[in-house]
């Protein structure tokens, strides 16, 4: 555990970003957005500084800013199905499946908010075998891509519980600016998040702790 700010939470739910905090993913990512950096004449390194944690359509914005929306849209759905057909080397972030089994054990509220749509989620999670939380908010879920809260929001809405009252689990910028903007706390995952502030960061999921805490929902420890 690297600069944690607390090293106790509580909470009354939990909402799980999937790619870098639950699940693995950058191998395929990297493939599929170097494929799209070479076709438009883009430097990689800078392009996957940029693609972390948006939806597809959110990072051609930001990465061609002059291209007409419905282009980035109709790339994204490219994208989309090529990420959704290449899980090869897709593995889950290291305690996660034993952080999952945890929450679920225990009855702790808990959703999945994702960038990926219903195909690419469902596929890399069972890539990495890890069990779908029974409340998902997904591309097809929202109007707005993180950074914007929207995502965290509604997921918190659908589990019946204030803002205030949840933890976010995030890796990226985009995902930890969408976290805070919702008015709630942070837990960083792993490298890319440490740089981006989130209330506690940890290397992985091995260094996170889940009670029941009563009557407050449950206790977060980190360490």
């Amino acid at each position: 555990m690297t600069d944690t700010t607390a090293s106790v939470l509580t909470a009354r739910a939990v909402l799980l970003d999937m790619d870098g905090t639950l699940v693995n993913s950058d191998a395929v990512v990297e493939r599929c957005w170097r494929r799209w950096s070479e076709r438009h004449g883009l430097d990689f390194d800078e392009v996957i500084k940029v693609v972390h944690g948006r939806q597809g359509y959110a990072s051609m914005a930001v990465l061609l800013p002059d291209r007409p929306m419905a282009e980035n849209h109709a790339e994204n759905r490219e994208m989309l199905l090529a990420e959704t057909s290449d899980m090869e080397g897709v593995v889950p972030v290291p305690g996660a499946p034993a952080f999952l089994a945890a929450l679920a054990d225990l009855r702790l509220p808990h959703a999945l908010v994702t960038s990926a749509d219903v195909p690419l989620s469902t596929g890399r999670m069972a890539a990495a075998g890890l069990a779908l939380p029974d409340v998902r908010v997904t591309a097809e879920s929202v109007g707005a891509s993180k950074p914007d809260p929207e995502g965290f929001l509604k997921g918190a809405a659908e589990l019946g519980f204030d803002p205030a009252d949840c933890v976010v689990f995030e890796d990226s910028e985009a995902g930890i600016l969408a976290g805070k903007a919702a008015g709630m706390r942070v837990v960083g995952i792993g490298p890319r998040a440490a740089q981006f502030g989130p209330t506690v960061h940890v290397d992985d999921l091995t260094r996170v702790g889940v009670a029941s805490a009563g009557a407050e929902g449950l206790r977060l420890t980190f360490g």
